[in-house]
């Protein structure tokens, strides 16, 4: 991936680097980045000389025919994951085992606390699992990271990127030793991730959101059906009025004909 799709990448895009000095030349570490596009699973590994493990919807691995051969072969290549998310707590607890086995590895593990990517380019609230329960399973730094402008270059739904400079800030290592065996008290995993997407949102500049960005796409695609539907009821009730103003002026000529 480094090699090919990462040499490309680095020639077209030309992503601009700070803090680069922040991620250590071995030993574990969680990367904690906000989510701003698919191709920041690509932008951030190819700028850094280590491996990145990041997780990825079991669906990546699993899809029948030759194009979902190719995807599976694909995302092994580039070393992800596959996480099962059919169960909302059986997803979070194989994203924290396999964060574990990454870390146990001596490596980089690489997770998206919003949990999803960002619907508007804002900086939605860190989902208080995977990334905090890791972090204190194992007592591994985390680097909070910032993905700058990825979402211009590939919006959702886009295929073609458009050819741009991104941009990635790489935060100082946070240190939570002093939660050490707290990973099941649901007040310290919040104050853990929330400390984090604070850091996070300091290195992009984003808007804060607090809530969910599960929860904000769900708004935002009820809104847009229903902006939808009342477009149709609007374009029914000008058809109707239509209609009724033409037999209006039939009925009208009927009579002056008599």
């Amino acid at each position: 991936m480094k090699v090919t799709i990462g040499g490309s990448l680095k020639l077209v895009f030309r992503p601009w680097v700070e803090g680069l000095e922040n991620v250590p030349a071995e030993g574990p570490a969680i990367l904690a980045s906000n989510h701003l596009s698919f191709s920041d699973s690509f932008f951030l590994p190819a700028v850094l000389d280590r491996k990145v493990t990041f997780i990825a919807k079991a669906e990546y691995f699993t899809t029948p025919g030759v194009k979902g051969r190719l995807t599976a072969a694909f995302f092994k290549g580039v070393g992800q994951l596959p996480v099962d998310r059919s169960g909302a707590r059986g997803a979070g607890e194989a994203a924290v085992r396999s964060g574990i086995e990454v870390i146990e590895r001596g490596e980089l593990f690489g997770i998206y606390p919003e949990g999803t990517r960002s619907p508007d380019g804002r900086l939605y609230r860190g989902k208080p699992g995977g990334l905090a329960r890791v972090a204190l399973a194992t007592g591994a730094p985390v680097i909070p990271v910032a993905m700058i402008d990825t979402e211009k270059i590939q919006p959702p739904g886009k295929v073609m990127p458009k050819v741009m400079r991104p941009g990635i800030r790489i935060g100082k290592p946070l240190d939570f030793s002093r939660y050490q065996g707290m990973e099941h008290d649901r007040f310290v995993l919040r104050a853990v991730t929330d400390e984090v997407m604070y850091e996070i949102m300091k290195l992009s500049g984003q808007e804060y959101v607090d809530m969910y960005a599960t929860a904000a796409k769900r708004q935002i695609a009820e809104a847009a059906k229903a902006e939808k539907e009342a477009a149709k009821a609007a374009r029914a009730a000008l058809a109707q009025a239509e209609k009724d103003q033409a037999e209006k002026e039939r009925t009208h000529r009927e009579q002056t004909d008599r």
